[in-house]
């Protein structure tokens, strides 16, 4: 916000901030009594996905590059997890999940791919 570094320009970075979005209107969908459990969960992964791009992106390290790249995708599929367990339930039923599961796909392909990038 701040600070002007080259990462906020990457695609990546748009592309999760807009997970983080979508990921937090679907949580104001869901059950009060899942605030401490699914919803703060859900949030809390989201995020990571975007923070861990962040501080990635600033190392200098390839490896640790990587490393962060792999948490941010980890917590991909964390939320993708928790959206079946919500779905189970019966939690989805009235949301549509569509644009968060495009921006979803959309993270994980992209994080997927600077993965692959720094392994060569």
């Amino acid at each position: 916000m701040f600070l002007q570094l080259k990462h906020t320009q990457l695609e990546i970075y748009k592309a999760s901030e807009k997970f983080v979005g979508n990921c937090y209107q679907l949580t104001q969908h869901l059950p009060t009594e899942e605030r401490f459990g699914m919803i703060s969960q859900i949030r809390r992964a989201a995020l990571s996905v975007h923070l861990n791009i962040a501080e990635g992106a600033s190392r200098k390290s390839t490896l640790e590059r990587k490393r962060f790249f792999e948490i941010a995708r980890g917590s991909c599929v964390e939320v993708d997890a928790a959206l079946d367990i919500a779905s189970s339930l019966g939690y989805l039923q009235k949301f549509d999940t569509t644009p968060l599961g495009i921006s979803l796909v959309t993270c994980y392909k992209i994080i997927s791919g600077l993965i692959h990038a720094l392994e060569k």
